[in-house]
């Protein structure tokens, strides 16, 4: 299964992303700006979905067509 990005580099396991698009998280009142980097994201059984850790929130899933390879 090949997990790619926005722009169709293929991603792996421990890859650092970065957001192309503000995104509210569910949940919260947190919202991720665009440009923030995302460290080491793991791969979930969705091919359009990876988990990661930011700052103020652990566990999230986000999906990759708002994700680039960095």
């Amino acid at each position: 299964m090949d997990v790619k990005d926005s722009n169709g580099a293929i991603l792996k396991d421990g890859d650092t992303v970065t957001l192309i698009k503000d995104l509210k998280v569910k949940g919260t009142s947190v919202t991720l700006k665009r440009g923030t980097v995302v460290k080491g994201i793991r791969l979930t059984d969705n091919e359009d979905e990876v988990e990661c850790r930011v700052d103020k929130v652990k566990g999230l899933v986000l999906r990759t067509e708002f994700l680039k390879k960095a």
